[in-house]
């Protein structure tokens, strides 16, 4: 039975499953329960038609017994009377219907397990729209979270790069001092060499001998006897 077994298939799979394999779960849930209530839609018309095939086998079953139970009574009857022939048709057609009540009694049975079957998807399905209905909320809330910390890991690589780049211009700035010091370094080694005398030049130039001062020394030593 083909269609059994796609709706056996359609209850069985694992909704968790399907969203995981979503791209954006977010979006997928309404989809799936779309899809879902479609796939019960046509999970409840299989199953009115199996649970009516059911019904229709078991009447037919239940009639079949009937007749089974009329010739053997028409048989009884006819013995009674003293008709051994007629006796032996009714039990040739008792015979005849046990015959064919042993194939519907077959063809019952099969549309019994065929109905139990698709009642227990149909109930199986149902149970987890209902169940995915009430955690659609929570699923969606945790999708958003999900993608929130996405961008969060996303910022904060984009911050180990800024550090990255802090650190690159750091050893620049290292080397650029370096790079500074030894250029003054080499113009302080290529300057000419210091003159002493002319270094006390510059020391002694600006400054003016007050030769009243020194006569006036002079003659303070001639008065203490000091040469």
């Amino acid at each position: 039975m083909g269609m059994l077994t796609r709706f056996k298939d359609i209850v069985s799979s694992n909704i968790n499953a399907l969203l995981d394999r979503a791209e954006d779960p977010s979006k997928m849930i309404d989809q799936y329960l779309r899809n879902l209530s479609n796939d019960l839609a046509a999970v409840k018309k299989e199953t009115a038609g199996v649970m009516a095939e059911e019904s229709r086998t078991k009447r037919l079953v239940q009639e079949n017994e009937k007749e089974v139970f009329k010739f053997t009574e028409l048989a009884k009857r006819a013995l009674v009377s003293g008709n051994d022939d007629d006796a032996r048709v009714f039990l040739a057609k008792k015979h005849e219907l046990e015959d064919i009540g042993a194939g519907l009694q077959t063809a019952a049975a099969a549309a019994h397990e065929n109905a139990l079957k698709m009642r227990q998807m149909h109930d199986k399905l149902v149970k987890d729209i209902n169940s995915l209905n009430a955690r659609r909320n929570t699923l969606k809330a945790k999708a958003a979270v999900a993608k929130t910390q996405e961008r969060i890991n996303k910022i904060g690589a984009a911050g180990d790069k800024a550090q990255g780049a802090m650190g690159a211009f750091n050893r620049m700035e290292d080397k650029i001092n370096e790079q500074l010091d030894r250029a003054n370094a080499r113009a302080e080694l290529d300057a000419a060499p210091i003159d002493a005398a002319l270094a006390l030049e510059e020391k002694y130039r600006g400054i003016n001998v007050d030769s009243s001062v020194d006569d006036e020394l002079a003659a303070m030593k001639a008065q203490l006897g000091i040469n």
